[in-house]
């Protein structure tokens, strides 16, 4: 799967910009998918990070860890320059949380808390209210929340293009604040994991940075412990829930965008920039969110550096710091390379899995189609069209 994965990123990266007047290019990219079918630089990398680094939440000791991680592979797979740049951000932590039913349907519910909330500073219990969706509790009289705790059930539907989660995501970032804006201010707010598997381990995620007031203490269930709470509902009798989240926000934290750049044959300056971030949540070793593009990205960079001779332009690779609990490094590079954004001529975020490409998009000037059109010939073997019906967005770092 990161085969393919990073058969893309190379082809995005050879082809951006040379000369289509003769087959010299084409030649260079099938050489180079025939080599990426054999290279095993991405799994290695993947392979090391999730090991020997693990879980890596911005501004834990595992992110640190995973800089110096990065440096030292970007040093020993031969990038011409490799340096950090500073990222600051607040600090989130995640101490412990705990859920469970009480009354006669007393039993431990599996938990936990999203990133951004506040604690519930010790055990709260209350009568939990059901909602199918983010829309019915939009919808709730103030009257039908106050004093409860706030469930929204609704299910994530499995899609390949990942609107399912964009949907259901949506009860994660807003319902927090969307529940305290009718009234409950010291209530909480649960809801379903967003995610289509079917396991005894809930997601966590970011709530909204940009949703207007302060949220509730906001935990999530996975997705058994969800299907019961909503069960029990069926039963006609109330529903009870004590809940206790120690997390929060504690003072400020530093990390790193880790950048390595390989030099292209010509003298322009000008350069390829890709990446995924390096950071993950401290659930996981953040094997697919996003240890996947961050090794795919430093495979094909490398890759192509090694063609003789290299292409015109460079190739620079950021992991970026701190997506997941805010876009902290996107935000960063972007302030700290405002200056030279002409140079940067195409980019490619790796943050959505590592699994078989189906199709490719694009966001270019119009004097640049037909690039486009000559990537969407060399993707032809592989079978992966370009979607006409729809723009290139990019992804939360490079967006």
């Amino acid at each position: 799967m990161i085969r393919n994965a990073l058969l893309v990123a190379v082809l995005i990266l050879s082809g951006c910009g040379e000369s289509s007047e003769s087959s010299a290019l084409k030649d260079s990219v099938e050489d180079l998918q025939a080599k990426a079918m054999q290279d095993q630089t991405a799994w290695h990398l993947l392979e090391s990070l999730t090991t020997e680094v693990g879980p890596r939440m911005g501004g834990s000791e595992g992110d640190a860890k995973s800089i110096a991680w990065a440096r030292e592979h970007m040093q020993e797979l031969g990038f011409d320059r490799v340096w950090l740049e500073f990222v600051d951000f607040p600090r989130w932590v995640r101490n412990s949380e705990k859920a469970m039913l009480t009354g006669v349907q007393a039993q431990v519910l599996d938990v936990t808390a999203l990133g951004g909330s506040p604690g519930t500073g010790g055990a709260v219990q209350g009568e939990v209210v059901h909602f199918e969706n983010l829309e019915a509790l939009e919808a709730a009289t103030p009257e039908t929340v106050e004093g409860k705790i706030a469930f929204i059930s609704e299910r994530m539907s499995r899609s390949q293009d990942g609107t399912g989660y964009g949907i259901t995501a949506r009860q994660r970032s807003r319902g927090p604040f969307v529940a305290a804006r009718k009234g409950a201010l010291a209530l909480l707010s649960h809801i379903r994991s967003v995610g289509t598997d079917y396991d005894g381990v809930p997601h966590t995620g970011m709530i909204s940075s940009s949703e207007p007031g302060d949220p509730l203490p906001s935990a999530a269930l996975s997705h058994p412990s969800a299907d019961l709470l909503a069960g029990l509902f069926g039963a006609g009798e109330p529903v009870s829930v004590e809940l206790d989240l120690d997390c929060g926000f504690d003072g400020r934290a530093v990390s790193q965008n880790v950048i390595g750049e390989f030099d292209g044959s010509g003298d322009n300056g000008e350069f390829v920039v890709v990446g995924g971030h390096l950071d993950s949540w401290d659930l996981g070793t953040g094997a697919i969110d996003d240890g996947t593009g961050v090794a795919i990205t430093m495979a094909a960079a490398k890759l192509v550096a090694d063609q003789v001779p290299r292409p015109r332009r460079g190739t620079r690779v950021v992991l970026f710091a701190n997506e997941e609990l805010g876009v902290y490094g996107g935000k960063a590079y972007a302030a700290a390379h405002a200056g030279e954004l002409d140079s940067h001529i195409i980019g490619a975020e790796s943050d959505l899995g590592s699994g078989k490409i189906y199709q490719f998009r694009s966001r270019v000037s119009e004097e640049s189609a037909p690039l486009i059109a000559e990537l969407e010939d060399l993707l032809s073997p592989l079978n992966i069209p370009l979607n006409t019906q729809a723009l290139a967005s990019g992804g939360a770092d490079l967006g």
